[in-house]
């Protein structure tokens, strides 16, 4: 049972140290192959940096663009709301002109039935 229980011990360290010496960062000044891939990481990593900043640029452009697009309806649609709101002015301003010519012609029309009731002498 002794020798067992010393197996599964040693299997179990011997399995961390395995596990610990793959999976750790290499020493210092030691070289063993992943200069390589680094660099070719660095190289990709660039590339897509660069694609990235292309396209955040040509992302910018169309943003522009269509503000651009969109300042230029907003001009064009106060331009209308202008012209509108000019033309209920002057429909404003034409119906108060009949309301007073209506309110002067009924004042005239009172004056001539006063002075018709009035007998001349």
């Amino acid at each position: 049972m002794n020798k067992l229980l010393f197996a599964l011990i040693a299997g179990m360290f011997a399995s961390s140290a395995f596990a610990a010496a793959h999976t750790a960062a290499p020493a210092a000044g030691t070289t063993n192959g992943t200069t390589a891939t680094t660099t070719t990481d660095n190289k990709a990593e660039a590339k897509a940096n660069a694609n990235m900043d292309a396209a955040d640029a040509k992302a910018k452009k169309k943003s522009a663009k269509a503000d651009a697009k969109a300042n230029k309806a907003k001009a064009k649609a106060d331009k209308k709301k202008a012209a509108a709101d000019a033309d209920v002015a002057k429909t404003q301003a034409d119906a108060n002109a009949d309301k007073a010519a209506a309110k002067a012609e009924a004042s005239a029309d009172k004056a001539d039935k006063a002075a018709k009731s009035v007998p001349s002498k």
